[in-house]
């Protein structure tokens, strides 16, 4: 196809597009029937962040959406934010910052194409099924001219897929691996399956966490899509914001998303909640894709022995074994999760840097990086809860 055919148009709102329209590049999928893929790219989740000021210029994540048209027709859009910061993204480039603006360089503002404070693997170059290639180079290419055109120091596309990642490598991007902590799903019947899997110590560690997690004095309920009530978010933004204050100073996302969300994602929403007395005191918020669970935010106003572990992950891998889901993605960080059933895996990004000297810097800071990850992943694997083929390793 002939690129000079494509425009790239920059979108300043999610308002200035249909959902119909966007969708049919972010989450093609869901024609037959059946869920996105992940709903975090879907227009109605952007579209929430959007309206209920969790983004916008005043946070320091300035709405840029990428769209690329081929003869007017609609074959891409991209998630794209203006950053004056680096916080929320969670793959850190704080050293590069420091390192560039210590040299003199200006860092900030950065282009970022990703889904704010949300480190789940999916998608970043949405493209219209058939236009794969064309597509994502306009994306790219768009966001490389933009940033060159207003001098901004790089663009950024964090959690990719592993198929943009090589293709974006192909393009000339800088490949970025990291590492995150999933469940897969052996084809398990239920979560005894599940244990069965794993090594006897580690079965029983798991027994004995959930047995003192339900012993917390109340009940844990599942809830997803009219069994959501209003209320419920009321409790839940007590747990977000305590989170929230100790992990990152502030809650990114605002009590009015809480509020959008239950307008127009419940169906994409479980919600994991523990009561006593007819009381939220804990719960865990999750998103659900097609064929994976996302573990998105905890939170307590009482603290119970393993609670956590239960609401999080075990509850987790529930609720994905009863819907024949592939995956749990359990968010950044946290080698806890291993010995849980939850194995290191690995994740990507892509990066272009406009300074060519300071490209070449970081080239070779992430051939290193990677090695170092891949290293870590081997390590951590071997050190899994599974069992092993040495029959006296299932001891």
């Amino acid at each position: 196809m002939d690129q000079a055919q494509i425009e790239v148009r920059v979108l300043g709102s999610l308002s200035q597009i249909s959902a119909a329209e966007w969708d049919s590049c972010a989450c093609p999928e869901v024609a037959d029937g059946g869920r996105p893929l992940d709903p975090f790219t879907t227009h109605r989740f952007l579209l929430a962040l959007e309206h209920s000021g969790s983004v916008g210029r005043e946070t320091g994540w300035q709405p840029q959406y990428l769209t690329a048209y081929l003869d007017g027709m609609l074959i891409a859009v991209a998630p794209m934010y203006a950053k004056s910061h680096s916080q929320g993204e969670y793959i850190f480039d704080h050293n590069w910052a420091h390192a560039y603006e210590g040299a003199g360089g200006r860092y900030y503002p950065k282009l970022q194409i990703a889904v704010p404070f949300t480190p789940a693997t999916g998608r970043r170059f949405l493209v219209r099924p058939g236009y794969d290639s064309v597509g994502m180079s306009a994306l790219v290419q768009g966001a490389v001219q933009l940033a060159a055109d207003n001098q901004v120091s790089s663009v950024h596309a964090t959690f990719c897929t592993e198929a943009e990642a090589m293709a974006g490598e192909q393009m000339g991007l800088m490949l970025r691996q990291s590492q995150q902590f999933h469940w897969l799903n052996d084809e398990y019947q239920h979560f005894d399956g599940f244990l069965a899997a794993l090594s006897s110590r580690k079965r029983k560690n798991i027994r004995k966490e959930r047995a003192q997690a339900i012993d917390f004095g109340g009940e844990i309920r599942t809830l997803t899509g009219d069994d959501l009530r209003p209320e419920h978010w009321d409790a839940f933004w007590q747990f977000y914001q305590d989170t929230g204050s100790r992990k990152w100073g502030a809650p990114y996302l605002t009590r009015q998303f809480f509020d959008i969300a239950h307008e127009t994602m419940t169906d994409d929403m479980a919600l994991v909640l523990a009561e006593r007395d007819g009381y939220p005191i804990a719960g865990a918020l999750n998103f659900i894709g097609r064929e994976t669970l996302f573990g998105r935010y905890w939170g307590c106003t009482e603290h119970h022995a393993c609670l956590h572990f239960e609401l999080c992950y075990y509850r987790a891998i529930d609720f994905a074994i009863a819907e024949g889901l592939a995956r749990v993605e359990a968010g950044a960080q946290g080698e806890h999760k291993l010995a849980r059933g939850y194995l290191p895996t690995r994740t990507h990004s892509l990066h272009w840097v406009n300074d060519p000297g300071f490209a070449d810097a970081i080239k070779k800071y992430l051939d290193a990086e990677a090695h170092a990850v891949g290293e870590e992943i081997e390590i951590l694997t071997d050190y899994g809860p599974f069992r092993k083929s040495n029959p006296e390793e299932q001891q």
